[in-house]
């Protein structure tokens, strides 16, 4: 009797420990939830880690008792040196301790690299097993768009609308225009079509091709900043569907004689100027030309010392749209055959042509999309890829033979791969998230021969009360599968009926669904599901990585097949006997708070709450480049356009809805809000606003924790019981 009573107080003593490790988990802050996975519960990871330019060894950045230190290792993490310190830096730049940090260092060739500090440029040059720096040139206060050539010795750079070009650290002005609506050298046509800059160097540094673009045709377009007293307007140059747009030139710059060449691009001015490549030589330039309507594109060659358009290579057409994102590639040592990135068979995939135009070979092919072109092992005749070829959901490392087609893997783990690699390709850094995994980093041989973990991060969230995250398959009414993400309230019991938030975006470019960490994909669906909610968030018809046909679902019909998909989430989640069909609610931001309010407004009655953010509520009112693509003209689309207008069904509104808007706002412009309000009390509907003044689309930084805590409260206010 004695020894069972032992027995039995030793039970409840492994059970009571049991309890109060569980009981040591916590639940997030809003702050944690909200900028957490990129602060305090950021995975630990190499900082900027790269590959030197022509060799196998890894640099990054390491900070340890005696600094920072830059450092590299040659195929193992036991190979170890060190390049430079913040010490010696300094004491060559300005013999005494005076910058606090490095920059974001960047590689230019084997030998060079730079960073930018506020406004001034430095330069590191590898001698022996050191890094001898110099201040290689301080650049006026409002400069933008710094562009280093590879070689060392040449730079360009704006200032307001006008470009300058430096050479060894001394700068000159190279445009001269006065209009304050005519650019140069900076980035055109919104950011659409994979444009990131304005600026082109050429392959040798010789000679300079950049972006001219004329936008004093385009209408004004006013933003208020409040933070003056009076207020004062900024009038912008913004785009609409169907009215006027900017003209975009390309011209080519010669320091060595002071010519500029003005490339012969031809009519309509209104066309699209994507894809701008140098040849390998310096005597060509490649620019793809997508007409407005952007279901047309012409890949030309033009004679960089002239400007005379030399050839179209081929063309390219759709009958719904074609959306070039890349420059051309060149093979390694190769002046004549480049890779061309193309969804002409369906999906994005990448082709081998030559400069007649001539195709070699489709590279890559399968109903899957290529997602980044990395670098070549030129030994082998293998082009370095990631792709979404195991899963939509993943992504994998991949080499590809060019002479070919035969492809192997070069990853392996569910999840998502983010992959370097070295200048000849033999040695791959690779960054691994999935289920479970924060964050493994390895450096590998692409020959398979070894692997090696550089660090493998503890999870930063182990101490969290999570909730249980499930994969879900839905299919769209035409049996297409969509992608989606349960996550369950944390002490989950399924006798008890849940309220739930759907968290949506389903818009072109974007896609939620991934595998990686944390394995919800927002820290925010957790910290609600800490709250007692259902949050159930998935990818339709129109998200990206499933292909053209996926996306193109959309066409002329903004809204209509994406909420028919995400009914389909919805039914889902009725048929589960622990969410209460009573106290449903929808959020989301820009695309996603366009969708948030169509289901609110055109099936009223299935969320009893919304909340949207940054919302188009009007597509006449949005941007040229994006808005017709997907719409066409509202002249060409009236249907569509009515469709998806929701000023005019605002009659329809049941239930509660707060609509967010940055007072700044410059891509939903602020009139999609403020002219939904005027309908809503035309109507006589009560919503809920709050406006966000000095943040443009997004609301960033420490302010974003105030926008998710009042986006958390009021679904509680409303949805809880």
């Amino acid at each position: 009797m004695q020894a069972f009573f032992r027995q039995l107080t030793l039970v409840p003593a492994f059970l009571l420990f049991g309890i109060h490790a569980q009981a040591q988990k916590r639940n997030y802050t809003i702050a944690e939830a909200t900028n957490g996975i990129v602060t305090t519960l950021r995975p630990a990871a190499l900082s900027q880690p790269a590959f030197r330019p022509g060799t196998q060894e890894l640099y990054y950045l390491k900070t340890d008792s005696a600094g920072t230190r830059y450092e590299f290792v040659v195929g193992s993490k036991d190979n170890k040196k060190v390049r430079t310190t913040l010490k010696s830096f300094n004491t060559q730049v300005f013999q005494k301790d005076s910058l606090k940090g490095f920059g974001v260092l960047n590689w230019m060739n084997k030998d060079q690299l730079f960073f930018q500090q506020r406004n001034n440029i430095y330069l590191g040059t590898v001698s022996g097993d050191s890094i001898q720096w110099k201040k290689w040139l301080t650049l006026p206060e409002n400069a933008e768009n710094f562009t280093f050539h590879k070689g060392g010795k040449v730079a360009a750079f704006t200032v307001k609308n006008n470009l300058f070009w430096a050479d060894d650290g001394q700068s000159k002005q190279i445009t001269f225009d006065t209009d304050e609506n005519i650019f140069n050298g900076s980035s055109v046509h919104r950011d659409e079509f994979g444009i990131t800059g304005g600026i082109f160097l050429s392959p040798q540094g010789n000679a300079l091709a950049y972006y001219h673009m004329d936008q004093t045709m385009v209408e004004d377009y006013p933003i208020i900043d409040w933070s003056t007293v009076p207020a004062k307007n900024n009038n912008i140059k913004y785009p609409m569907a169907g009215r006027t747009s900017h003209q975009v030139h390309l011209r080519v710059y010669y320091p060595g004689s002071g010519k500029t060449v003005a490339l012969k691009t031809g009519e309509p001015l209104d066309h699209y100027l994507t894809s701008v490549t140098w040849s390998p030589d310096e005597k060509f330039i490649y620019i793809a030309i997508l007409n407005r309507d952007q279901n047309h594109l012409w890949l030309n060659q033009y004679d960089a010392q002239t400007g005379e358009k030399v050839k179209t290579l081929f063309e390219e057409t759709d009958d719904k749209y074609v959306e070039p994102q890349h420059p051309l590639t060149f093979l390694p040592g190769s002046n004549n055959e480049f890779i061309w990135w193309s969804q002409r068979d369906g999906f994005m995939h990448l082709y081998l042509f030559n400069t007649n135009g001539k195709l070699v070979r489709q590279l890559t092919t399968g109903n899957y999309e290529v997602n980044e072109l990395l670098g070549f092992d030129a030994a082998k005749k293998e082009v370095l890829i990631t792709s979404a070829k195991a899963d939509p959901r993943q992504k994998q490392a991949y080499a590809v033979n060019w002479k070919n087609g035969k492809m192997r893997q070069l990853t392996s783990g569910a999840g998502t791969h983010t992959v370097a690699f070295s200048a000849d390709g033999k040695m791959a850094l690779d960054i691994y998230t999935g289920r479970g995994i924060a964050k493994r980093t390895f450096l590998n041989r692409t020959d398979g021969r070894q692997s090696e973990i550089l660090l493998d991060s503890p999870n930063p969230l182990d101490s969290f009360n999570r909730p249980e995250i499930r994969d879900i398959t839905l299919k769209a009414d035409d049996g297409t599968p969509l992608y989606g993400k349960l996550m369950l309230p944390t002490n989950f019991d399924s006798s008890r009926r849940y309220p739930v938030i759907v968290y949506l975006y389903n818009g072109p470019h974007v896609q939620l669904i991934k595998d990686g960490f944390p394995e919800s994909g927002n820290l925010w669906y957790e910290y609600m599901a800490q709250r007692g909610y259902v949050v159930f968030s998935m990818d339709g018809r129109g998200s990206a990585n499933r292909g053209k046909a996926f996306e193109q679902a959309v066409f002329r019909h903004l809204g209509t097949v994406e909420m028919n998909d995400q009914l389909q989430g919805v039914a889902f989640l009725k048929s589960l006997p622990y969410v209460d069909t009573a106290r449903m609610g929808v959020h989301g931001w820009s695309f996603g708070g366009f969708m948030t309010t169509s289901l609110m407004l055109r099936h009223p009655g299935v969320f009893q709450v919304g909340v949207a953010g940054g919302p188009v509520i009007d597509w006449k009112l949005y941007e040229i480049m994006y808005g017709e693509r997907y719409m066409d003209t509202p002249e060409q689309n009236p249907e569509g356009y009515e469709e998806a207008n929701l000023l005019t069904k605002v009659s329809k509104l049941r239930g509660k809805l707060l609509l967010i808007h940055g007072a700044q706002d410059n891509v939903v412009v602020w009139q999609h809000s403020i002219n939904f309000l005027k309908r809503c009390v035309d109507a006589g509907k009560q919503v809920d606003y709050f406006v966000y003044p000095g943040h443009e689309h997004n609301v960033r930084g420490k302010d974003r924790v105030h926008l998710m805590q009042k986006i958390s409260d009021y679904f509680d206010l409303y949805l809880k019981p």
